[in-house]
């Protein structure tokens, strides 16, 4: 169940703008415009909320059509006794005087009415002597399209109203809105998808996801919510009667151009004003039930809500459908389908209007859906080309977008079928590229049935490019299940310069060689080697986008591999940001494999960073999208998941993750999958289980080559109290690695040796670097040791500054950081000396200010010192800064 009263997001700026109005003298009023159901009402009720606050009195009204009907119809249960209505004038007069003298300037009654454009024109007068008297603050709620009406420009005008216009929630709103609503997290393509068809607006998107919830549609697997990949959303009758409501009043010649447009999308002008003509889109316009924008040369009509195309379908009748489509294809045809787009529209319209389209046709909207991510669209037109009409471009198509869509059993025997009608090397080459990024990624083949698929096409394709095609992609499938040495000795001898942007295969076969040779450099503990890999493969195809070639097949590569790199290398922060911005690019978010290939190292990001809450949402993305095939990196999702959630105290699901985990027949498994398990042990409160798990683990990544986990392994190892095992090794890996794997060698040395200064020396580098968790106990054990050594100073500054790294974890709980929970904490009366103290306030005005002696504010600010570590007000200021960031 969903709360019936959801959270206020997305409308800060304007509450701070009403409290702002409210407390500044010359303002009388505060008016919220907007759609229905953007959020004027929820938003003026929280205005009132923060008038009692302040010590207003505060009313309500609801303006209505019936209300309006008598005068003062609306506000007169607010109006004080003794009013005698029979006469307005006397009457209006002693109104004001009563209220005038209730209330004042300080203490006004603050009263909302709702949906005031429907204010009788009595209320609207009366209303406006109070609020000029100053007995009166108006807070009111109008729809965006009534602005004009007498009772808004009665009470509107003139600069003591303040005017505040609430636009849809943004995407990200959206997202924080529904995890708010949702108590969890919830997967991008729902948000993208509820954000999409809501417009941004509050109340629809409540109802949407209503309707979700209550069809089972919309459901959370115990991590993440996710909707159900069907093409239209549930619409409650709440939501339907909004609609049909809002488009009761369009003319029969205007709601013809409105079935046109829910059935076929935007619509050029031209097209629209031939028939009935332009003065039923004009009224439409000005409706606001039809937005009119220009792309290029042409100008088009369309809905100005998505989800009025979810309503108006169900009033148009069987034959008037197959009408409107029939007309809108042959339009298509007739004006020569120039645009890329025009393929799939027109294709669409003969298909649902005739059920029947050209194969060429079929083929090309097919191509375009499927270069668009629209891989439930392309199967469409694909199964719609006849048996006999699949030639091998459409069979490759359809293997691959079975593929995309998750069904890799059907897109081997499709891509099976396209090999044999293959005549060249460039088709088999193709198909073989195909096979093999189905059989890895999707169906989660072996290392052999992999290679055998590759290596077949050996026979066909005998020119140097294509034979390094298909040597760069066994590189990729080897460094993918994790033989990283391996892969990089097929990559060697690789081109050092980059091809030209218009070289459009040249740029995929090196940007896929550069992705793969940076995330085996990665993974070998060669950090700096593949960030430099990594950072000219995403140029390269910035470069080519920029020219207008088409987007590299292999970008998300290059990225996810870039992010892998910057993680490895200790910038953890860059790492993240760049990965969050690509993921939420609006012109060009990954989706399908790509995006699971970006999320990976941001989930992985996230884990070692020691931030445990976005690491679970990020691997529960993972494990919900591969859920239906054994993908290689399933295995690592699900040990991810385990290790995040044990890391916030969650054991259950922690148990749980490890349980799909075991069950799962995957094709390898790789060492660093053991931290889900080790992780949860230490949960349960076994430690020499976890280092037992984690010793066996170490051991194996060493032997398998894979050093970059083997130094995860072995520092979560010396975290469990035995870095005296683990500091030799880490040493030896430093020595090769980035400055993160030296980073994590000092903190084992540190740890082993008993380092207080050594200790709050890397935990500083940590804490620049971004890796959070391991700076908060680098610190908390450095205070340990200060304490027993008897420096409480030192002890103080190490304890806090390990609460204001841990203060960034969100939650997380491990055995070091046990000492950081025990730092002294401040008195209500020491913290507030110590913020006055911080801003450069001298002892006196701080003495003056709290109506104490200075003595007392110095004894005060020598105790803060004493427990936070500092010597001075700089120093004091810092440490403020960052516990309160």
């Amino acid at each position: 169940m969903v709360p019936r009263r959801w959270s206020l997001v997305g409308r800060e700026p304007e509450r701070k703008a009403f409290t702002t109005v409210l407390d500044e003298t010359g303002y009388n009023g505060f008016l919220l415009f907007g759609e229905p159901g953007v959020g004027k009402t929820r938003l003026a009720e929280e205005c009132l909320a923060v008038a009692v606050g302040r010590g207003h009195a505060v009313g309500r009204a609801v303006a209505t059509g019936a209300a309006a009907q008598i005068p003062l119809g609306a506000i007169a249960h607010l109006l004080p006794d003794g009013v005698d209505l029979s006469d307005p004038v006397a009457g209006f007069a002693t109104a004001v005087r009563l209220m005038s003298r209730a209330y004042s300037a300080t203490a006004r009654l603050v009263l909302l009415i709702d949906d005031l454009h429907l204010l009788d024109t009595a209320s609207a007068l009366l209303l406006r002597q109070l609020m000029e008297t100053g007995a009166v603050f108006l807070v009111g709620t109008v729809r965006s399209d009534a602005s004009s009406e007498e009772s808004v420009v009665t009470l509107g005008r003139g600069d003591a109203v303040h005017h505040a216009d609430l636009a849809p929630l943004t995407w990200r709103e959206v997202h924080e809105l529904l995890q708010c609503a949702l108590a969890g997290h919830v997967h991008r393509e729902t948000v993208d998808r509820l954000h999409a068809a809501s417009g941004g607006n509050p109340l629809y998107l409540s109802e949407l996801v209503r309707g979700a919830l209550a069809e089972g549609r919309l459901t959370n697997d115990g991590e993440i919510w996710q909707l159900a990949t069907t093409e239209l959303l549930p619409v409650t009758r709440r939501l339907t009667d909004l609609i049909r409501h809002r488009l009761a009043t369009v003319a029969p010649c205007g709601r013809r151009l409105l079935d046109v447009l829910a059935l076929c999308g935007p619509v050029s002008v031209a097209d629209l004003e031939s028939d009935p003509g332009t003065d039923a889109l004009d009224e439409l316009e000005r409706a606001e039930l039809v937005t009119v924008v220009r792309e290029g040369r042409r100008t088009y009509a369309r809905l100005a809500h998505p989800l009025y195309a979810e309503v108006l379908p169900a009033g148009i009748t069987e034959g008037w459908r197959r009408e409107i489509l029939r007309e809108q294809a042959n339009r298509l045809e007739r004006t020569g389908s120039r645009r890329r787009e025009d393929a799939m529209r027109l294709a669409s319209y003969r298909l649902a209007g005739t059920g029947t389209a050209d194969p060429a046709l079929l083929l090309q909207a097919a191509r375009l859906a499927a270069y668009g991510d629209d891989h439930a669209r392309a199967l469409v037109f694909l199964r719609a080309i006849p048996e006999q009409a699949l030639t091998f471009p459409a069979l490759l198509l359809l293997g691959r977008t079975l593929s995309e869509a998750g069904r890799p059993q059907e897109a081997e025997e499709v891509l099976c079928r396209a090999d044999r009608c293959a005549a060249t090397e460039s088709r088999a080459l193709a198909v073989a590229l195909a096979r093999t990024h189905n059989l890895i990624w999707c169906r989660g083949a072996s290392r052999e049935e992999a290679v055998a698929a590759n290596d077949a096409a050996r026979d066909r394709v005998t020119s140097a490019a294509g034979l390094w095609a298909l040597r760069v992609n066994e590189a990729n499938m080897l460094s993918s299940l994790g033989h990283h040495t391996e892969s990089l000795g097929l990559l060697d001898g690789m081109p050092d310069g980059e091809p030209p942007p218009k070289d459009i295969a040249g740029v995929a076969a090196w940007t896929a060689a550069a992705a793969t040779r940076s995330s085996a450099l990665s993974f070998l503990g060669r950090s700096e080697e593949a960030v430099r890999w990594a950072e000219r493969a995403v140029a390269l195809c910035a470069r080519a986008g920029a020219e207008g070639r088409s987007r590299s097949p292999h970008e998300a590569a290059a990225r996810s591999a870039l992010v892998l790199a910057l993680t490895e290398s200790g910038r953890l922060e860059e790492a993240r940001v760049t990965a969050e911005r690509a993921y939420t690019d609006p012109g060009a978010a990954p989706t399908g494999w790509q995006r699971t290939l970006l999320v990976f190292p941001l989930a992985r990001n996230a884990l070692m960073a020691g931030r445990p809450a976005s690491a679970r949402r990020w691997y529960a993305e993972i494990a919900r999208d591969t859920r239906p095939q054994a993908v290689v990196i399933r295995p690592l999702a699900l040990a991810g998941l385990a290790a995040a959630a044990a890391l916030q105290g969650d054991v259950r699901a922690a148990e749980a993750a490890l349980a799909e985990h075991a069950g799962l027949a995957a094709p390898v498994h790789v060492p660093e999958e053991r931290l889900g398990e080790a992780w949860t042990h230490v949960a349960r409160g076994d430690q020499e289980a976890a280092r037992t798990v984690l010793r066996a683990a170490a051991t194996e990544a060493r032997e398998r080559g894979q050093f970059s986990s083997e130094t995860v392994l072995l520092t979560d190892l010396a975290r469990l109290g035995v870095a005296a095992e683990a500091a030799g090794r880490l040493a030896e890996l430093a020595r090769t690695g980035g400055p993160f794997t030296a980073a994590r060698a000092r903190l084992a040395t540190a740890l082993a040796t008993g380092d207080q200064g050594g200790l709050t020396a890397v935990a500083g580098d940590l804490d620049r670097m971004g890796a959070s968790l391991l700076a908060a106990e680098a610190a908390s054990a450095a205070a340990e040791l200060w304490r027993r050594s008897g420096n409480p100073r030192q002890a103080s500054a190490a304890a806090a500054r390990a609460a204001a790294s841990a203060a960034l974890c969100e939650g997380a709980r491990t055995p070091m950081l046990q000492a950081a929970d025990a730092a002294v904490p401040l008195t209500a009366r020491e913290r507030e000396v110590a913020i006055l103290a911080s801003e450069g306030m001298p002892s006196k005005d701080i003495a003056a200010k709290l109506t104490i002696s200075v003595r007392t504010v110095d004894n005060h600010l020598q105790r803060v010192y004493a427990k936070l570590g500092v010597s001075n007000r700089r120093e004091l200021a810092g440490w403020l800064r960052r516990t309160t960031a």
